[in-house]
């Protein structure tokens, strides 16, 4: 089994131009434990210095919530977290359609077979993936598509924002992670495979030295169920490894926002945004 010890440090900051006088927030920074790897240590500080409270949300990520309640021209959210990845052995048996078309499978995944509005797709885009898929199990399909859909939509830094769908970005054939994400996702439910988008962190080298700081990514991949949940990298078109970290899951990006809120005040003059990863072991 290969295992990496990952440290990870994600700095937001925003200014306004004049004070702010309250605010409402939700931050998901903080990585999960889960089959793939383990939460070490993690710290979410905040300034100004507010009580904060943390809960799991439906989807089963960690939310840090906080008020600011005095005046300020500033915030700054600082999330510090240590955490072991590890590959996983598969100890369950791909299923097959007969499976996926079950009404209790369909019950149990219903929010993953939904699509969204950011997800959704068109026939004119389902047509052709249905032609990839072929006769194929739903675990090889499901490969098949996303390995499409990556030949399909050039990876262009810039080219989209956080309000694109899917079918735009399918439109213009170019995006980023997201918008592979989001059409990955898409496109299997619209096949009838529950499938989930995936945010956290990526350290860009897949050999990274130990010891040596590196700017990391925050990035976004799927997970299909075909018996098990499978991870796998649309962008990069391959298997989610240990230089993968997760930190939420949802229906589209609109489930994992890393910062959203709502505040009484001018709008943010800045914003500043700094992913540090260092493998430590």
């Amino acid at each position: 089994m290969t295992t990496w010890r990952l440290r990870v440090r994600h700095r937001t900051g925003i200014r306004y131009e004049s004070p702010v006088l309250a605010s409402y927030n939700e931050v998901r920074m903080t990585p999960l434990s889960d089959a793939g790897q383990t939460a070490l240590e993690t710290r979410v500080s905040i300034s100004p210095n507010v009580a904060v409270a943390r809960y799991r949300d439906y989807w089963g990520s960690q939310v840090t919530a906080f008020d600011v309640h005095t005046p300020h021209t500033e915030m700054v959210l600082d999330a510090l977290s240590v955490v072991e990845t590890h590959s996983r052995a598969r100890t369950l048996e791909k299923v097959g359609w007969d499976a996926l078309h079950d009404d209790r499978v369909r019950d149990s995944h219903v929010e993953f077979l939904t699509p969204t509005e950011h997800t959704a797709v068109e026939d004119s885009l389902l047509e052709p993936a249905r032609a990839m898929a072929g006769g194929q199990p739903p675990a090889e399909a499901a490969r098949a598509v996303a390995d499409w859909l990556r030949d399909q939509v050039v990876y262009e830094t810039g080219s989209t924002g956080v309000h694109t769908v899917a079918m735009a970005a399918w439109a213009e054939r170019k995006g980023v992670c997201q918008d592979l994400a989001h059409l990955t996702v898409g496109t299997l439910r619209g096949l009838g495979i529950p499938a989930r988008y995936i945010s956290g962190y990526l350290h860009p080298d897949a050999e990274a030295e130990v010891g040596a700081t590196v700017v990391g990514e925050s990035h976004a991949w799927v997970q299909w169920w075909d018996g098990d949940w499978t991870s796998f990298d649309p962008t990069n078109g391959k298997p989610v490894g240990p230089e993968h970290v997760v930190v939420a899951r949802g229906r589209d990006y609109w489930d994992v926002l890393p910062h959203k809120g709502v505040y009484s005040g001018p709008a943010g003059t800045a914003l500043g945004v700094q992913v540090e990863v260092t493998r430590l072991a």
